[in-house]
This record gives structure tokens, C-alpha cells and sequence, in this order.
């Protein structure tokens, strides 16, 4: 009977060990809890962007494949079309082609939570740029800061046309960091020094800018000032004062996109609080090559902005 219990203890012991080597499969890290170093040319990046419709991804996007061609490196993009489920679907893709590390801007901070979970069970590091994410391991954050760029757009104003002045603020995609960060910091300027009239959602969508500003004037005919969020919000309600004759209103808007550029450039957009979505991305794949260098990583990477006026 004891020699039967020792046949069962040893073979217990072993399954125990198999199982043991089997949860290390796709951990990035070695026994000794060190990163796996990989050059540039043996590295996979899997990048998912909130949305391709809006020209500020599509540059981001562009600075993170241009670095990574650069270098050696493969990038597998997937759009999430600004939809939260299939940017589950499409991190959940990039996760079963076994890519070495993912780049995510999320299209919601909270609900992207999951599929960062997921890379993180699966041993794949997860870097997030522009939006953050509310829950999850990430290795870093790289963004502009946000709230300086909601003071900045509200402190021009100001300078414009004064405090106290009429102002409608056009808000970006509910519960998407960027969206709170950049309100915040308008809001902190703006709830002391200015009368903010109308604070309302547009998605960060051009055509639902020209929307809402236009419902918006319906009942606010007497506006100093917008702030748009985004560039393409920006543009959207400038379009919607140029067709109401309120063409002497000041409209400032986020990100440094090129149609906003071309708009200061002729005099119809004041001014935008320029972000370089380029470079954001070659920050994200310099932070890539660092990591997997062994080196390490910052919590949270800023990356430079600059306020452009059409004066």
C-alpha cells in the first residue's frame, strides 16, 4: 500500500509540474522575473486605434507603423470603428495572433478594462496612448496633458474677448479620459472667469459638431466663444455659425489636425491646442524598444503642446 501511495504522490508531483511550466506559455518575462529582451526585428506590435474616421488617429497611427517599419518591427492594426465592443473583439484578435506587446487608445477608459485583463492573463504588456485605461496593468501612458490643454483653450479665450464672456464647449466621447481631462482643465479657468452657457456632447465627430452647434444656437443666439474638444467638433460648429451669420464668434479646438491648420492658416479657426499624434506614436514604439531592451518605463509619458492661433 505505502509503495502505491508513492507511485500516486510522484505522479501527482509531475501533472502539478507540467501544469506549472503550461502557465508560463506567452509570459514575457523570464523565471527569474526579468523581461524577455527581443531586438527590434523580433518583436510583433499589435496597435488598436478608436477610430480611423478621425484624421488625429490615422496620424497616430501612421507615427507608430513609419517608426516601426524604421526598425524591423511587424504592426497588426485593427480599427474599433468607435465602438467599444468591437475593440474587445479586435484586442481579443490581436491577443490569439500572439503579438508581443499591444498599443491600445481606447475608445472608453472603463469599458476597454476587459480586454487589457485579458493581455494581462495572457503575458502581454499593454501601453495606452492618448486615452487611458480604468482598470488593467499598463506598462505606461502616453499622452498630452489634457488638463493643461482645457486651461490653455480657456485662458485664449479669455485673452479674446474677455472674462465673463458667453461660451459653449463641446464636449468629446462620454467616459473617454481625454473627454474628462480636457474638460477638467477648461472647467478650471472656465467656472471662475467665464459663463459657460452650454456644455454638451458631440462625440468628437465633425458631423454631429455641426448638430449640436446648430440646436445649440437655436437657444443661444448670443455666444462670445466655443470650445470644441477636437478639431473635427471645431470644424463641425464652425460651420454651423458660418450658416447663422456668427461668424465674429471665437472657435478654438483641440488635437493640431490638418483641415483645423489649413482653417487658422485662412483665418476662419482661432486657434487649436496642437497635440503631434506622429510623434505620440513614435514615443509608443520607442517605449516598445525600451522595455524590451530591459530598461525601464515610465508610468506615464507626456508628449508636448503647443497653442496655434491665426494671428
Amino acid at each position: 500500500m505505502k509503495k502505491v501511495l508513492g507511485l500516486v504522490s510522484i505522479l501527482v508531483m509531475f501533472v502539478l509540474s507540467a501544469c506549472g511550466a503550461a502557465t508560463l506559455e506567452g509570459d514575457q518575462t523570464g523565471d527569474n522575473g526579468e523581461v524577455e529582451e527581443k531586438s527590434p526585428e523580433e518583436i510583433t506590435i499589435g496597435l488598436s486605434i478608436s477610430t480611423l474616421n478621425n484624421p488625429f488617429f490615422g496620424e497616430l497611427q501612421s507615427g507608430v507603423i513609419e517608426a516601426a517599419e524604421e526598425n524591423g518591427s511587424t504592426v497588426r492594426s485593427v480599427d474599433a470603428q468607435d465602438d467599444t465592443a468591437t475593440q474587445v473583439n479586435g484586442v481579443d484578435d490581436l491577443i490569439q495572433q500572439g503579438v508581443d506587446i499591444l498599443l491600445i487608445n481606447p475608445v472608453d477608459s472603463d469599458a476597454i478594462t476587459p480586454a487589457i485583463e485579458s493581455a494581462n492573463s495572457a503575458g502581454i504588456p499593454v501601453i495606452t496612448i492618448d486615452r487611458s485605461s480604468e482598470g488593467g496593468d499598463v506598462l505606461t501612458f502616453i499622452a498630452s496633458d489634457n488638463v493643461e490643454g482645457g486651461e490653455m483653450a480657456a485662458e485664449f479665450i479669455i485673452e479674446m474677448v474677455g472674462e465673463d464672456a458667453r461660451v459653449v464647449q463641446l464636449e468629446g466621447v462620454p467616459g473617454a479620459s481625454a473627454t474628462n481631462e480636457r474638460g477638467e482643465g477648461f472647467s478650471n479657468v472656465a467656472d471662475e472667469r467665464l459663463n459657460v452657457l452650454e456644455s454638451q456632447s458631440a462625440n468628437f465627430n465633425r458631423s454631429e459638431g455641426l448638430t449640436v452647434m446648430e440646436n445649440i444656437i437655436q437657444s443661444n443666439s448670443d455666444i462670445d466663444a466655443v470650445f470644441a474638444q477636437n478639431d473635427e467638433m471645431a470644424l463641425g460648429a464652425l460651420e454651423a455659425l458660418e450658416s447663422a451669420g456668427m461668424t465674429d464668434v471665437i472657435v478654438v479646438g483641440f488635437d493640431g489636425n490638418d483641415d483645423a491648420l489649413e482653417e487658422i492658416e485662412a483665418g476662419r479657426l482661432n486657434a487649436t491646442v496642437a497635440q503631434q499624434p506622429d510623434e505620440m506614436g513614435r514615443i509608443a514604439v520607442e517605449a516598445v524598444y525600451d522595455y524590451f531592451s530591459g530598461e525601464e518605463v515610465e508610468s506615464e509619458i507626456a508628449a508636448p503642446l503647443e497653442l496655434i492661433t491665426n494671428e
